[in-house]
Order: structure tokens, then C-alpha cells, then sequence
């Protein structure tokens, strides 16, 4: 089993930065990707970023392309989401996901079995 768990949300102008935090323990020997997806209110979840963690390849959706940056540190189990210009759009509870048997970073969110609790952005105009 693995257990995610984000920090770093909160609060925000437009135009700002947040760094999201994603700390992974249990067996994390067994993960390859890791990704971030957001749910607003009255809006299904929505995929945001991926990385795939011995490659360090990179997905991202075409709404965060230039603004977010996925990273990991794979000495502290952590991964992280660095969002800047954001804006109220990006206002959504952000879940930090993770699988492990698989080839490469994936974006479907019905390939991770494992889901953080999530940590609540919001961005005023």
C-alpha cells in the first residue's frame, strides 16, 4: 500500500504562485508515475500534470502548459505541483495520485490506484 498525503495549498491572488506538496510512504518502491488532477466544484476531476518517476518524463494538460511545473524528489518520496500566473480558473481541490505497473506518464486518472486526500487551491480576481 502506498499513502499520499498533499500540503501547500491555499489562498491566492491572480497572477501568484503556489508549490504544491505531495509526500508518498508505505511501498513506494512500487510506483512509476505520479500525477496531480483538480476537482472544482460541480465539475468532474480533471487531469493537471504527470511524471514518470524513473524517467522524469512530463505530461501536462493544455491548461497548465507554461505555468505549472511537476517535479519530484525521489530521495524525500515527494512530489511536487509549482503553479505560477494562476489564475481563478485554477481554484479546485488538487489530488496528488500515483500507480505503480506501468510504461510510461499517463493523464487517465482511471490507471492510479492510489489518491491523496487533496489540498484546496483558490484564486481570487
Amino acid at each position: 500500500q502506498v499513502q499520499l498525503v498533499e500540503s501547500g495549498g491555499g489562498s491566492v491572488q491572480a497572477g501568484g504562485s503556489l508549490r504544491l506538496s505531495c509526500a508518498a510512504s508505505g511501498y513506494t518502491g512500487s510506483i512509476l508515475c505520479m500525477g496531480w488532477f483538480r476537482q472544482a466544484p460541480g465539475k468532474e476531476r480533471e487531469r493537471v500534470a504527470t511524471i514518470y518517476t524513473t524517467s522524469s518524463n512530463t505530461v501536462y494538460a493544455d491548461s497548465v502548459k507554461g505555468r505549472f511545473t511537476i517535479s519530484q524528489d525521489n530521495a524525500k518520496n515527494t512530489l511536487y505541483l509549482q503553479m505560477n500566473s494562476l489564475k481563478p480558473e485554477d481554484s479546485a481541490m488538487y489530488y496528488c495520485a500515483a500507480v505503480g505497473g506501468i510504461s510510461g506518464p499517463t493523464l487517465n486518472q482511471n490507471e492510479y490506484n492510489y489518491w491523496g486526500q487533496g489540498t484546496q487551491v483558490t484564486v481570487s480576481s
